[in-house]
């Protein structure tokens, strides 16, 4: 009695972590300032501590690109095209989550990398999709890890595509590249003053 009794308490807790694993973290109060995001969500931070080991990207590229993405937002989409400029059409693409990864990158990434569980609207595997994207963009594209700009733009036109300069051609998101540079350097301007003692933090939590 006392294993059965004590094996349903396990089911319990088990059923009870995966559920408190699949809800999302609210989207920070400010998204202007990097320690006030980690200080809000101090669990992102040891989250975005451990892609930077493991891919080489800095932190502060990688949440310009998932505040470019979806400003935080957990179940971001593209919104709906208009039909006649009034009704509600199809959405322009599968990009989902804190990263707006398309349904198929986010499977290579799952393959390659993630495992089955992970998920888009979770912000521990949406940085690391983050982090895995980019360090294959500085291989296969032979990009600095700390170019922001040229890294946003083969994240948005595709390695084949920024290897053809597909971007030369779009000066919007050129602009789009270059706020997310700017912002990166805000980032780590910001976050050269709180990183010790988030970390810190990081190693009691």
């Amino acid at each position: 009695m006392r294993t059965i009794s004590r094996t349903l308490a396990l089911l319990f807790l088990l059923a009870a972590s995966l559920l408190m694993g699949g809800c999302t973290t609210r989207a920070p109060a400010s998204t202007d300032n990097l320690c006030n995001i980690f200080e809000d969500n101090r669990s992102w931070h040891r989250q975005a501590r451990q892609a930077e080991k493991k891919w080489g990207i800095p932190i502060p590229v990688k949440m310009a690109f998932i505040h470019q993405e979806s400003s935080f937002r957990a179940r971001a989409k593209p919104p709906r095209r208009r039909i006649l400029g009034i009704f509600p059409g199809s959405r322009p693409s599968s990009a989902y989550g804190y990263a707006q990864a398309l349904d198929a990158t986010w499977e290579e990434y799952r393959r390659d990398a993630g495992g089955r569980l992970a998920r888009r609207n979770r912000f521990g595997d949406a940085i690391d999709f983050v982090g895995w994207y980019n360090a294959r963009s500085v291989r296969s594209c032979n990009i600095r890890p700390n170019d922001a700009y040229r890294l946003y733009l083969a994240y948005h036109e595709g390695h084949g595509g920024y290897r053809r300069g597909t971007y030369r051609n779009k000066p919007e998101v050129q602009r789009v590249a270059r706020r997310v540079a700017a912002r990166a350097e805000r980032y780590d301007r910001q976050y050269s003053q709180c990183r010790s003692r988030l970390e810190r933090r990081w190693i009691f939590f």
